[in-house]
């Protein structure tokens, strides 16, 4: 079937932002360079907050603003040299990278020239924004995603190795602890209705107030793409539309950085008079690379920070017995992060072209669908995984050790051509499997989407998006059939009442269901057993590492989403998990309300850094769905029911006919408390409806600012 033209003639109004009835910019230029500019201009007013903050946080000075409860994470930044990757990476781009993306700082730095980034976040902080490097935006993407992958699961694998033994580690894998995720799935013309592809699927991050992702519309004569920008970087780099090739991708959960246990002495220095610290390597003592930096704090104070960095990487923390880890990941040590990526994909007509931008591409290590508007589906995985010993990719390894270095060598990543189906959710068999990482996501959304498409006739837009609110439970089987096996004797009628209600269950977390506010009790009351068994105890010992890793080391959270694989292997560390299970439904039993619905306790949580009075304007909302459903409004089972980290995006691309797609973010599309479009899509969000991906320029009105 021939598809239907997706790229409009350039608006009668000339270059600009145009607004769709919610409030989503459209923008047109007169060429990729203008229009970048535009892109930077529309970032800086709409989310001149959002942008300015990730900013701070790539140049480790959020606690100018934010104060002492800031200082963790610029200590981290200033000592991973966030600032200084990206300033590398930027000085690495090619010719035309490097003006395109300079341009998109020109429009950032030109909206406060003209006094439009000057809002009420700002006045209540106390602060205002400055003009942007060159390099700002390769290190806010940085930012977004230096702990995407998988170096922070390390430190809590030494920490059970060194208090359970090295045979407790594997019980804590549910796969994985999923601490960032997403679905995308594509379908070949030979399923959908119109003969052409359908892709579909969302982003699961936290759910940040502004949302992480914008949507936006960039329009030039040499092309026309609609897709999820990050605020603060140019193009659409992870899902798009260009009415010829549509993309989406979603974390491989490849195993990309390192941690290197250093051996570090300090000697005076006949330079300086000083002292120089030395680095132990495998050919045995260097100089290692220090210096120090100061954080200012709001209220006075400042910190100094010791940066240091080895021939391995910069050192980002100490290790219990007092030594310090150097974190090796690939855009420090190739100098790229894949931004030479994004201008080709805007450009992009045919698979072949996205799969070739995507050739740059450095980190995070992305799993990628496409599809083109001649038929063809593709599926591969984007980026750079290096090749080296297998005990770096499960612990922190000895800097001194001549085997654990890299080589530069990089594993070789799947490429398949797609004829039927393609599910990506993080999972083992999406994201290349062993060769690209020892962990994966559970199997169970990628194997639910795939029921769902094949159960469905002839494939539409509708079908596709009905599949994102899809409610049932993966692992309730497992948990069914723990009930099925429980003891019970010696325990009350109630508690016996409790069971059946729960075998009758349906499994689906819909945020009505009665039984899913049981499941859940039942659940989070096992998981708090589980914690505080006399076999966890030494889990509980102070880490040694920073706080800011706290999340990744919190012993109910790792309980939490280990869950499955607890209830499992259990009995390894001496856990009799029936009869903490049978103890965990007398326990629900005598707290659960027999009127309490999930909705009740399942709620949106976002994730927001607003000034004074501002941070109260964030919504509130009961949700279905849970950690292992298609739906992955995550929770932290026995720690929290509310979700924080969920789908901060959805979308259906039709590579038909482009405005038959469809989009929505959680919120909206401004990132002011005050405008009409700060949260006006959330009510749509939580029933999973979609707005329309509409892009005929007499439909749109022109922004006068």
């Amino acid at each position: 079937m021939t598809p239907a033209p997706t790229h409009h003639a350039a608006p009668a109004g000339g270059p600009g932002i145009y607004r769709d009835s919610w409030g989503i910019p459209h923008l047109w230029a007169g060429s990729a360079d203008e229009l970048a500019y535009l892109q930077g201009a529309n970032a800086a007013t709409d989310r001149s907050w959002q942008i300015e903050l990730e900013r701070w946080r790539s140049e480790g000075r959020t606690a100018e603003v934010l104060g002492p409860d800031a200082v963790a994470w610029d200590r981290f930044a200033r000592q991973a040299r966030l600032d200084d990757t990206a300033r590398r990476c930027f000085d690495r781009l090619d010719p035309d990278t490097r003006r395109w993306c300079t341009q998109y700082v020109a429009g950032i730095n030109q909206a406060l020239a003209d006094d439009v980034r000057s809002t009420p976040e700002f006045d209540q902080a106390g602060c205002t924004p400055e003009p942007w490097n060159p390099w700002t935006p390769l290190g806010v993407f940085l930012v977004h995603h230096i702990l995407f992958s998988t170096f922070p699961n390390k430190l809590f694998r030494a920490h059970a190795a060194r208090t359970l033994g090295p045979d407790a580690v594997d019980l804590f894998s549910i796969e994985a602890p999923v601490w960032s995720g997403s679905n995308a799935w594509a379908a070949h013309g030979s399923t959908t209705s119109s003969g052409l592809p359908l892709i579909a699927g969302d982003p699961h991050r936290l759910m940040e107030l502004p949302g992480v992702y914008q949507q936006i519309r960039l329009a030039c004569p040499e092309f026309d793409a609609l897709g999820f920008a990050f605020p603060g970087v140019p193009g659409l780099p992870h899902f798009a539309h260009t009415g010829h090739t549509a993309w989406a991708i979603t974390n491989a959960m490849a195993d990309y950085q390192d941690l290197f246990e250093e051996q570090l002495r300090r000697v005076p220095s006949r330079k300086t008079g000083g002292a120089r610290v030395l680095a132990r390597s495998p050919e045995g003592w260097e100089t290692a690379v220090v210096t120090t930096e100061s954080i200012h704090v709001r209220g006075g104070s400042v910190e100094t920070v010791e940066v240091i960095e080895t021939s391995r990487g910069p050192v980002i923390s100490e290790t219990p017995d007092g030594g310090a880890l150097a974190l090796r990941f690939p855009a420090r040590v190739e100098g790229r992060l894949g931004f030479e990526a994004l201008l080709p994909l805007l450009r992009s007509r045919t698979v072949a072209d996205v799969e070739a931008a995507f050739d740059a591409w450095v980190e995070p290590v992305n799993s990628v669908v496409t599809a083109d508007a001649a038929g063809d589906v593709r599926h591969f995985v984007a980026g750079l995984v290096p090749q080296r010993h297998p005990d770096n990719r499960r612990f922190p390894v000895p800097g001194l050790s001549a085997r654990h270095a890299w080589d530069r060598q990089y594993v070789p990543l799947p490429r398949t051509e797609v004829k039927k189906f393609v599910v990506s959710a993080n999972d083992r068999a999406a994201g290349g499997g062993d060769p690209v990482a020892m962990e994966f996501a559970p199997a169970h959304r990628a194997r639910r989407i795939t029921e769902l498409l094949e159960a469905a006739g002839p494939l539409s837009v509708e079908d596709m998006q009905a599949i994102h609110t899809d409610t049932l439970l993966g692992p309730w089987p497992l948990f069914r059939s723990l009930l099925e096996d429980l003891p019970m004797a010696g325990l009350s009628p109630d508690v016996h009442a409790l069971r059946l209600h729960l075998l009758e269950w349906d499994g689906r977390m819909d945020s009505g269901s009665r039984q899913a506010a049981a499941f859940a009790s039942w659940r989070g009351a096992l998981v708090q057993r589980i914690v505080r068994h006399p076999a966890l105890a030494r889990l509980h010992e102070a880490t040694g590492f920073p706080a800011l890793f706290g999340p990744w080391l919190s012993v109910g959270s790792r309980v939490g989403f280990a869950l499955e694989t607890l209830l499992v292997r259990g009995g390894e560390l001496g856990i009799a998990v029936p009869l903490e299970a049978a103890a965990a439904l007398e326990e629900a039993g005598t707290t659960t309300e027999g009127s309490a619905v999930w909705g009740d306790r399942h709620r949106i949580l976002p994730v927001h850094v607003l000034p004074g009075s501002l941070a109260g304007s964030a919504p509130d909302s009961p949700l279905s769905g849970d950690t292992g459903c298609v739906l992955c409004t995550e929770s932290l089972p026995g720690v929290e029911d509310r979700s924080f980290r969920g789908p901060v995006a959805r979308y259906v691309w039709d590579l038909q006919d482009r405005d038959n797609s469809r989009w929505i973010v959680p919120f909206g599309a401004s990132g002011s408390p005050a405008d009409p479009h700060f949260a006006d899509q959330l009510p749509l969000w939580t029933v999973g409806e979609l707005v329309p991906a509409a892009t005929s320029w007499d439909q749109l009105a022109k922004d006068p600012r």
